[in-house]
């Protein structure tokens, strides 16, 4: 695994998912494993159920920017907002996200429709030379807690090969960051993302 290889990730949710406890999260793993990381908010909501953006940079970066077209991937933990945030993704990225929709506000009052779930995969996987769907909400339930779905679709990017380390680091700073109360659903969690890609 190569501690120098440039990354750019790109996470996009619904407030209330706990998207940024995510990005977080997933910095302090490469930082753990001896990584370079930067990570800033893009764009928040403080209210649940608005768009929240954040963005996490490996191997060198000086600020925690990131344009549209450049992420090399893309974690969504909702999949609506994995389609609007496909514009950042860069030609040839790789998308991960949650297929457990999530209304948002403007689906729930009726202004908008909500599409397909074999619309967004569609779109996704046209702009994406790969990608990758789990029912994370459901997933993290099976565990012991739907937040816990968050660490199913970090688990599987970082058992994908496509970061600098691996899911044993991700499992490594799970039991060292974590609180004690919540590292067993989350491991339970883990083994679910891990699964993926075995």
């Amino acid at each position: 695994m190569d501690a120098n290889k440039k990354l750019r990730i790109y996470f996009t949710g619904v407030g209330g998912q706990g998207s940024l406890t995510a990005t977080a999260l997933l910095a302090r793993t490469a930082l753990h494993a001896g990584v370079d990381v930067v990570a800033g908010e893009v764009h928040g909501m403080a209210q649940r159920g608005g768009v929240v953006e954040s963005v996490l940079l490996m191997g060198g970066w000086r600020s925690p920017k990131l344009e549209p077209g450049e992420a090399d991937i893309i974690l969504g933990f909702e999949p609506l907002e994995t389609l609007r945030g496909l514009g950042y993704l860069r030609p040839g990225g790789v998308v991960f996200s949650s297929s457990d929709a999530m209304a948002p506000v403007s689906v729930a009052l009726g202004v908008e429709q909500y599409p397909t779930m074999d619309e967004i995969r569609a779109k996704v996987e046209a702009a994406a030379s790969a990608s990758h769907f789990l029912p994370c909400r459901e997933l993290g339930i099976k565990a012991g807690a739907m937040q816990a779905g968050n660490t199913v679709l970090l688990a599987a990017v970082c058992a994908s090969g496509l970061l600098p380390f691996g899911v044993d680091v991700f499992e490594d700073a799970l039991r060292r960051f974590l609180p004690p109360k919540l590292q067993a659903v989350n491991l339970k969690a883990l083994e679910f993302g891990r699964a993926y890609f075995e």
